[in-house]
């Protein structure tokens, strides 16, 4: 075969194309698995190569390799995370279940630049995977990863999201609208306190997934082939933990039982679990931008999102919230994520999980997704929406559940009754009230006013 060179590994020849890094067992997995044509994440391939950056550390300290292998291990890392080190790493996701493609792609890939810098052999498995398994890496890898798509990505999003959705609440506080429950109207709300309550569901999602990031941190990196640590240096998980979090500035730590942690992805799949909570609650914002939206003339109208592109390609004029409608997307594409990554947690078995690679996709795609939208919706949804001032008060005029106000004074039947008869002949609730109760119109004037009504929100 034409531009290709031999390779060997446990298994015998391969021809590998003559200008890739990788080697044999990269080769086996490209042959092997051509399944979704999807590569591992790349901030899970940074995260494995930030893993053996800090594992060559460790090694030179421990002198389980020489300084200058260590070294050259360590230039190698650095050349690849200065460049398009993707290039490099063609395995499928859909692989072995323990990633061990990946983690020898990582291998054979950082051993051959390795090699050119030190002008001497560095051995993929010897060297650069020295004091450590697939086993071990790949579940360190996936809560790297995670930690580090969090820390630099979805919380500061989000975040981001609530700043902006309380400065959009300030501005538009003077606004009162019809509130709903069952999409029925309902008493009145001010729009501060529809995006008020918008941003404490994400200061709440914000606060669980912080509370994930403790055992997120917390590595299965020292346990080896089973948990055992065999091969492994007793100071390994240790020093690997510390130069981990040195070359991150994320602070990560040894795992205190690492069977548990290379046996099951119990906490992947509570991070999941937040991520689809945070999921459901941009699915609602979402919605209720949506619907608020809608119209102009036959929908609510009480706002208007920014026009951002045409929406129809035979209906000159329209245009749809393309935002909302792609943030919902991206939320039920996460809640499904999560059924994956919960299914996938199931398959721990014995020792070993082995469905490594479609936790980390999933995990990593809901994160990048989310922070990716929450941004998007921040700024060219909620920060540049326009009130309706004039549908919200035409509304709120003709609300016959402001009677509710008056239950204390005539009783909840005879509220029902001048509800049910303003509806009928679609008059102002106050006219309704004034002729079928003892109230003079100033003291309905008091007891229904709009603004009154909303106060005792917070």
């Amino acid at each position: 075969m034409s531009n290709t060179r031999i390779q060997r590994d446990s298994m015998g020849e391969l021809h590998v194309p003559e200008q890739a890094l990788y080697g044999a067992q990269t080769q086996r997995a490209v042959n092997n698995f051509p399944i979704s044509h999807q590569r591992m994440p790349t901030q899970f391939i940074r995260a494995l190569i930030l893993a053996k950056a800090a594992a060559a550390h460790a090694n030179i300290e421990l002198e389980q390799i020489s300084a200058a292998q260590g070294k050259a291990i360590v230039g190698a890392c650095e050349q690849l995370l200065a460049g398009d080190f993707m290039q490099h790493f063609p395995v499928d996701i859909y692989q072995t279940g323990s990633g061990t493609s990946s983690n020898m792609n990582a291998n054979e890939v950082i051993a051959t630049l390795a090699t050119r810098l030190l002008g001497d052999t560095v051995n993929p498995n010897d060297h650069v995977n020295c004091g450590q398994s697939s086993n071990d890496i790949i579940p360190t890898t996936i809560h790297v990863s995670a930690s580090l798509a969090l820390h630099e990505q979805l919380l500061p999003a989000l975040g981001y999201l609530v700043d902006v959705t309380e400065r959009k609440a300030a501005e538009v506080h003077q606004y009162i609208k019809t509130g709903r429950t069952h999409l029925m109207d309902a008493m009145p709300v001010r729009m501060s306190q529809v995006l008020n309550g918008w941003a404490a569901q994400l200061k709440a999602n914000i606060v669980h997934l912080q509370a994930q990031l403790p055992a997120l941190q917390s590595l299965a990196q020292g346990g080896t082939a089973v948990g055992t640590g065999i091969n492994a240096h007793p100071e390994f998980a240790l020093r690997f933990s510390s130069h981990l979090s040195a070359l991150t500035r994320v602070q990560f730590v040894p795992g205190k039982n690492l069977f548990a942690l290379i046996g099951s992805q119990d906490t992947a799949v509570a991070v999941s679990g937040q991520l689809k909570g945070t999921a459901v609650s941009l699915m609602k914002i979402a919605n209720d931008l949506r619907w608020m939206n809608s119209g102009p003339l036959a929908g609510l109208g009480e706002i208007e999102l920014e026009g951002l592109q045409p929406g129809s390609s035979i209906m000159p004029g329209k245009v749809n919230p393309v935002i909302p409608e792609a943030t919902a997307m991206v939320a039920a594409q996460v809640i499904g994520n999560d059924a994956t990554i919960t299914v996938a947690g199931q398959s721990g078995n014995f020792e070993l999980n082995v469905m490594l690679p479609i936790i980390a996709q999933n995990l990593l795609s809901s994160i990048e997704l989310m922070a990716n939208s929450s941004r998007l919706l921040a700024d060219k949804a909620i920060a540049t929406f326009r009130v309706n001032d004039a549908k919200l008060k035409e509304a709120l005029s003709r609300n016959p559940i402001l009677v509710t106000a008056l239950n204390p004074i005539i009783g909840y039947q005879k509220a029902a009754e001048i509800a049910k008869l303003a509806y009928k002949q679609g008059r102002p609730i106050i006219d309704v009230a004034l002729e079928n109760t003892d109230l003079q119109r100033s003291q309905l004037e008091a007891l229904l006013d709009p603004e009154k009504l909303t106060a005792g929100g917070i």
